[in-house]
């Protein structure tokens, strides 16, 4: 009997990307997922006024075979809009969220998928903090990152370095059962708090980074930090729904 096949669904939120979009989407048609593992791409343009849908429709184009998935916005909602589209698109048995940059190696999710292989776990982080050799653009931002996952563990008793990381998998089944609220950034933190509240540990294992800076495309601001604060102390006391 030939081994179990599962697929990984892979969110791709899109806002004005065009320099980087294509190179993007072939490298996670290239990644390496493992053996029995199988891709589907959900890519989600929210509303791009630059040149990144014709860029999305033309890969496209050129790989007919590919399991790429293309959704739009028809107005600019935010990436945790873009990311609460694609899970309604998902028809995989994992979900991962995979930013439009080149900031992180899709590569990386053959380290985290044998962990929801393994029935042990429904959530894997990959944590760039606990890769040494990567480097941090600003200060600020590895500090921001650090201090909500310090924030994550104290009110939900998690163990995590990273809690804004782009990549978190998820067993489609529990993503799918949570209801999201979010629109903007604030989606990373609210996932957390949910699936914390819940009851469920986030395994992380170590990827690779290379970030951007503002000048190249970075989107996150301060703003968004204290919206990730507020987000984590408001679902502190979220009413968890009946099963």
């Amino acid at each position: 009997m030939g081994e179990a096949v599962h697929t990984l669904s892979i969110i791709i939120p899109a806002y004005n990307e065009e320099k980087t979009i294509a190179k993007l989407l072939q490298r996670v048609l290239d990644a390496d997922l493992g053996t029995g593992i199988e891709r589907e791409l959900i890519v989600v343009n929210d509303c791009s006024t630059d040149s990144t849908e014709q860029i999305v429709e033309d890969f496209i184009a050129r790989h007919a075979d590919a399991p790429i998935v293309y959704l739009k916005h028809e107005r600019n909602y935010g990436k945790g809009m873009a990311v609460r589209t694609g899970i309604r698109a998902v028809t995989g048995d994992y979900i991962v969220m995979q930013d439009a940059d080149l900031e992180l190696d899709p590569n990386d999710f053959k380290k985290m998928l044998p962990f929801l292989l393994s029935g042990e776990y429904h959530v894997v982080y990959g944590s760039r903090f606990l890769a040494e050799e990567n480097s941090h653009t600003y200060f600020s931002y590895q500090l921001g990152g650090k201090f909500l996952s310090v924030m994550t563990n104290i009110l939900y008793r998690q163990h995590i370095t990273d809690e804004p990381t782009c990549y978190k998998m998820f067993t489609a089944d529990l993503l799918k059962s949570i209801p999201l609220d979010c629109e903007g950034f604030e989606f990373c933190p609210e996932v957390t708090a949910k699936v914390s509240r819940l009851g469920y540990k986030i395994k992380e294992v170590p990827i690779r980074y290379y970030p951007r800076s503002i000048e190249e495309g970075k989107k996150l601001r301060l703003s968004d930090g204290l919206k990730a604060i507020g987000t984590l102390l408001k679902y502190r006391f979220w009413k968890i729904p009946e099963s």
